[in-house]
């Protein structure tokens, strides 16, 4: 099946902790990534009061279930040294399940499609890039994303996630 990740981190080393994350996402067996967004940095959402952030969307294959793509990408976030310590908080690694290929689910650990896709530039921006038409995995968010594009301070960069690194 089909996943779509999104990345973000606004602590130490952006870039590196994306990449490192990309490249444990493809170490996890069964799981295999396909492409990646370029890198965006972006104002902090929710809680403002901290650093800006790098964000990109990674596509990937599972042979997974959703639950345990979750498990593999929280494994990581952990790996990378991600401690929660308040909600939308600053933090080195965030690796959100978006959506799942034919999978839907509204239980406290994973909510599918993720509820924030629609609300979030630094989301949208960068899944326009996988997604030109507007709809990932049947999922519609052309008209969110012209909104965000309108009104976003966000930056494209350079950065390639899949490629050498300073690239």
């Amino acid at each position: 099946m089909i996943a779509v990740l999104g990345l973000g981190s606004n602590l130490g080393d952006k870039e590196g902790s994306l990449r490192t994350a990309v490249g444990a996402l493809g170490l996890v067996p069964g799981v295999r990534v396909l492409r990646a967004s370029s890198v965006w940095v972006t104002e902090p959402w929710g809680y403002t009061d901290q650093p800006p952030f790098y964000n990109a969307v990674v596509e990937v294959t599972s042979d997974l279930s959703p639950q345990a793509l979750l498990g593999a990408c929280l494994g990581i976030e952990a790996g990378l040294g991600r401690v929660r310590s308040f909600r939308n908080g600053p933090r080195v690694i965030d690796i959100d399940l978006l959506l799942y290929e034919g999978a839907v689910s509204d239980t406290p650990e994973l909510r599918l499609p993720h509820p924030g896709i629609r609300e979030r530039d630094f989301v949208l921006l960068p899944l326009g890039e996988l997604y030109p038409d507007g709809e990932a995995l049947g999922f519609p968010f052309a008209e969110a994303r012209r909104k965000a594009a309108a009104s976003s301070r966000a930056e494209r960069t350079a950065i390639d996630l899949l490629g050498a690194e300073g690239e």
